[in-house]
């Protein structure tokens, strides 16, 4: 099974969407701040998550972009690869840079499979 956003992130292998406990998420929390996903510190129960999809607010505006373009994902788009994807691939890797100094293996190696394939994930 898959579950892949409109911008190429694995939600199956995304520690906060793994996150079912307090515990969890609270952990999730402090892992997207470290690595600069958030500004702060969220209360856990703002880090529950189902998973990115055409019907919810996408941080980087690809929504309205999909939906405006008639396809469920930006690979589906006769226009992609457009700025607008290019600017996340870059800001992906802006994080994937930051990442590697601020997390241990394990946390890197679950951020890398959820976050840093994402070209790859929409060409499948």
């Amino acid at each position: 099974m898959e579950k892949i956003t409109l911008c190429g992130d694995d939600c199956l292998a995304c520690p906060r969407y793994q996150a079912r406990t307090r515990e969890e998420q609270e952990k999730a929390a402090e892992l997207w701040y470290r690595t600069g996903m958030r500004n702060s510190v969220v209360p856990p129960e703002k880090m529950a998550c189902t998973g990115c999809s055409s019907h919810k607010e996408c941080t980087y505006g690809l929504t309205d972009c999909t939906k405006a373009h008639g396809v469920e994902k930006c690979s589906q788009c006769g226009a992609f690869p457009c700025g607008k994807i290019e600017s996340v691939l870059e800001k992906s890797a802006k994080i994937q840079k930051k990442c590697r100094a601020v997390c241990s293996l394990a946390e890197y190696a679950a951020l890398e499979k959820a976050f840093f394939h994402k070209e790859e994930n929409l060409r499948k």
